[in-house]
């Protein structure tokens, strides 16, 4: 059952214990509100102003798990907090969603800072949680795929568009790199995980993939450079940085090119260009 008068004072102590620039926000003047605006928050959750009030007032339907999920990662919660929210809500976390789509609050205030740099959250499924604003513009904004097609190893093999984005000298290795990634991964979560059923799916669908999976090849580890055929900017070489949270097993991905290079040049004009390129 939900415990209204908990939860909107849980929302309302987090909401003013966050600044704007917490998470990516810019602070602006005139600011006398304690922490977060309402405004700013239900922003940050993807939802109404009406709607999040409703919830801080004890008011409104009962939020989905969507929603609180929505809401705990735009408040930057603890995976304990957003569990706690839940339950506040009238749910039952369910473990394997937190594990999966929750980004940890330090991964996100990295990622709120890179802002002139491309970047990513990604699952150890290759799922891309968040996007810098440059990295939403180097490989696509990632916010509009859905289910299986959300994994760039599941998409390499069911969509050809995916590998105009990388050297066509690249394709055969990266082909073996994302079958073993699978591999790994189905063998560390078993039988009936997630990533188990995309490799069923995959096994169905694509020929390719059923050659690379016959062949039980693991330990593929990918390049530290990486070569992007961007459409609008051209090939870019960029060094690629990489953060592992060993809690969720979310990786921040970093890309960086050198100083005064070719590539630096290029990624200063996709800078300018923005978001908009599918990958």
């Amino acid at each position: 059952m939900i415990d209204r008068p908990a939860l909107a004072d849980f929302l309302r102590t987090r909401r003013e214990a966050l600044q704007p620039e917490d998470v990516g926000m810019p602070r602006g003047p005139r600011r006398r509100t304690p922490g977060l605006r309402r405004e700013e928050a239900a922003a940050l959750a993807h939802m109404s102003t009406d709607y999040y009030a409703r919830l801080e007032r004890e008011r409104g339907p009962q939020p989905s798990p969507q929603m609180l999920a929505a809401i705990a990662q735009g408040f930057h919660l603890t995976r304990a907090e957003r569990d706690h929210l839940f339950r506040l809500a009238g749910h039952v976390p369910d473990g394997r969603t937190a594990a999966g789509e929750h980004v940890s609050p330090g991964l996100l205030r990295i990622l709120d800072r890179l802002d002139d740099t491309p970047a990513e959250i990604v699952t150890e499924l290759g799922e891309t949680l968040r996007q810098s604003p440059l990295g939403a513009a180097l490989t696509g904004d990632a916010s509009s795929r859905s289910g299986l097609d959300r994994s760039i190893g599941y998409r390499w093999f069911t969509d050809p568009a995916t590998r105009t984005l990388y050297e066509p000298d690249e394709h055969e290795f990266l082909g073996r790199l994302f079958a073993a990634g699978l591999r790994e991964v189905v063998g560390r979560r078993g039988p009936g995980s997630r990533a188990a059923l995309l490799a069923e799916d995959l096994l169905a669908r694509s020929a390719e993939f059923r050659a690379l999976w016959a062949a039980h090849e693991v330990g593929l580890q990918p390049s530290g450079t990486k070569r992007f055929a961007h459409p609008a900017v051209g090939t870019l070489e960029l060094h690629c940085q990489t953060l592992v949270d060993p809690e969720t097993s979310h990786s921040l991905l970093v890309y960086t090119a050198v100083p005064g290079s070719e590539s630096a040049e290029k990624l200063r004009l996709l800078a300018v260009l923005g978001p908009g390129v599918p990958a």
